[in-house]
């Protein structure tokens, strides 16, 4: 949206999402991606995927390549190993973030090694600010902050927009937040509008665990997903409880 449109705001429910199965793993996208394309919903500002895995037990992604792409994990339940080109890897799990700039080229693997359970996820990938960079990986576990309540702030380029990012993004101009919401829980929206250009922000609202009533628009079930359009300010409250993951961009000139 562009200075001078009015806030909007929608829900995309998560049955409407696009699914793809493959051997041992489930993917649902809630952008257009790989066969599945939607020219009305190809990604929100420099957001361009949003997909929650289910991968089970010795499943997952063979190495394959990426660039010029920010790529932000955030595991859900289970264990993801991760190893990459650069010789960095790990095993990721609940409560920690992970990212990996593919910059000018990189290869990765992502499977699931324990050979009983399975490993849910949401992987989210984002536009750098500048191509070509070097690759880079970075991951750190926040749950104590988590716990702690309120947003915490899992992934920015600038600390003008996030206080403390636990891992740094190479774009300026997005910052991932998460909050954990205990039963009978709530947390208000940031507001609308960017810092620098008073350009007003476009958010995209996951509901990844549990359920969430949010002012304006009502219930929000797990998978279900709100995009907020120079709206903010609102109240989510969690019944019962509920992790939601917020994307918070800025659009206009650096």
């Amino acid at each position: 949206m562009t200075r001078g449109d009015p806030p909007s705001m929608e829900v995309r429910r998560s049955a409407d999402r696009f699914v793809t199965v493959a051997a041992g793993r489930t993917t649902r996208h809630s952008f257009s991606f790989d066969r599945h394309y939607d020219p009305d919903n190809v990604g929100l500002a420099s957001l361009v995927a949003h997909n929650e895995d289910l991968v089970g037990p010795g499943a997952g992604y063979p190495e394959h390549p990426h660039r010029d792409l920010e790529i932000v994990t955030w595991v859900l339940s289970g264990t993801l190993r991760h190893e990459d080109s650069t010789g960095r890897g790990g095993d990721i799990r609940p409560g920690t973030v992970q990212r990996l700039s593919a910059g000018r080229g990189v290869r990765h693997s992502e499977v699931n090694p324990d050979p009983d359970e399975p490993v849910h996820f949401v992987q989210m990938w984002v536009l750098p600010d500048e191509p070509g960079l070097d690759p880079s990986y970075e991951q750190r576990d926040v749950d104590a902050d988590l716990e702690r309540g309120g947003w915490v702030s899992l992934a920015s380029g600038n600390q003008a927009f996030a206080d403390d990012p636990a891992v740094r993004l190479y774009n300026s101009r997005s910052v991932l937040q998460a909050v954990r919401l205990p039963r009978g829980g709530s947390v208000r929206l940031p507001e609308p509008r960017g810092e620098r250009s008073g350009e007003p922000s476009v958010c995209h609202l996951f509901v990844a665990r549990g359920g969430v009533e949010m002012e304006s628009l009502g219930e929000l079930d797990t998978g279900d997903a709100a995009r907020l359009f120079g709206a903010g300010g609102q109240l989510v409250a969690a019944p019962n409880g509920a992790e939601v993951l917020l994307w918070k961009m800025h659009p206009g000139p650096r």
